[in-house]
């Protein structure tokens, strides 16, 4: 059998998620959802459109309760509902999402724009028989202590439930650096990957929602910017996860250069996204050009109508120092003039930006 056949023949058992999501009576967003939870297994064969299985649809039409039982597990509520299902106001549902009690499946934009979250009902009756203690009486001292602070987890937490389940899907390292690569800023991910070549593959292979680049331009970039880490342990705990991966992927094989052939492999059986039909992941856009040592850096700011409040205490403050460098007494040994010597191997600290590169000048 050829190898034209052979897709021939698996194109035949497999049918289109548009298709899947119709034949099990899910809207797309509940479509999106089931495959995000690993209810609906996606095979994405040869870098192509993600697919299902002919057998994966017959297998869930047959299940006792189908189609409500499928329906009442991929269904989600918002503030109002959600309150309304654990017996509470909706002003003391915020504060517990607000405070990491609740975390969201999804969001969407309103007509303003602004972020609404999205929950499981499923999860919060589990919630409710869990932690009953935090729906009535007054809040514990560390709801309370963290709402005073200003903190709000419900973004931070729906990015760590999204990063862990695609993580989960794939085994290919350069897959799974491609996904905590959408965790950092382009100026961050420059200072990680400073190959431009790599950092070109991991656009590429990103992963997609299940049906696509769809949504308004808006939406898209508000998945963009909620992707991103926005506080900064998260971003030391991201910038470290992306190295570990990359250590991996280049020991497995090189990212392809210019001139390459490149062969996306084997189909893979996976869940592959999970926003609502409103959103969509960003479209990859040309890397930018590397800023030069004089160019004010960048930094990623949240948008304040999506309600995120900065970090209290400021970011630290990184010193230049190389591996070589003697332990001095700053009063009786002051630091010696920046050489312009040729940078050697740093280690896990100086890739993270704990320090900064020896052949950069320090910022003034």
């Amino acid at each position: 059998m050829t190898v034209a056949e052979a897709a021939c023949t698996d194109t035949a058992s497999t049918i289109a998620v548009g298709t899947a999501a119709r034949e099990l009576q899910l809207k797309r967003g509940e479509f999106a959802i089931a495959v995000h939870m690993g209810l609906v297994r996606v095979l994405v064969q040869g870098g192509g459109r993600p697919r299902v299985r002919r057998e994966e649809v017959d297998r869930l039409r047959s299940q006792d309760g189908f189609p409500q039982a499928l329906r009442e597990r991929v269904h989600t509520v918002g503030t109002a509902e959600g309150a309304q299902l654990l017996g509470i106001s909706p002003d003391r549902f915020t504060k517990l999402a607000r405070a990491g009690c609740l975390t969201p499946i999804t969001f969407y934009l309103n007509r303003y724009r602004a972020v609404v979250w999205l929950y499981l009902a499923q999860e919060l009756v589990e919630f409710a028989a869990r932690q009953s203690q935090l729906l009535v009486g007054k809040s514990p001292a560390w709801v309370r202590s963290r709402l005073e602070g200003g903190a709000d987890f419900r973004a931070r937490n729906w990015r760590s439930r999204r990063i862990e389940r695609l993580l989960s899907f794939t085994e290919d390292p350069w897959a799974r650096a491609a996904v905590l690569a959408g965790t950092l800023d382009p100026v961050q991910l420059a200072e990680v990957v400073d190959d431009l070549y790599e950092r070109a593959y991991l656009a590429r292979i990103r992963p997609e929602p299940v049906f696509g680049p769809t949504g308004s331009p808006s939406a898209r970039e508000a998945m963009g910017r909620l992707m991103q880490a926005d506080e900064p342990d998260e971003m030391l705990w991201r910038r470290v996860g992306l190295i570990m991966e990359l250590d991996n992927a280049r020991e497995a094989r090189p990212a392809p250069r210019p001139g390459d052939e490149w062969c996306p492999g084997p189909g893979i059986e996976l869940g592959h996204g999970f926003e609502r039909e409103q959103e969509s992941e960003p479209v990859p856009v040309a890397e930018p050009e590397p800023a030069s040592v004089s160019d004010p850096v960048q930094v990623f700011s949240p948008d304040p109508a999506l309600g995120r409040v900065p970090a209290s205490e400021p970011a630290p403050t990184f010193v230049p120092v190389r591996d070589s460098d003697p332990v001095r007494d700053p009063v009786t040994d002051p630091a010696p003039a920046p050489t312009s010597a040729p940078e050697a191997a740093l280690g896990l600290l100086a890739r993270i930006g704990l320090r900064r590169r020896a052949s950069r000048r320090p910022y003034r």
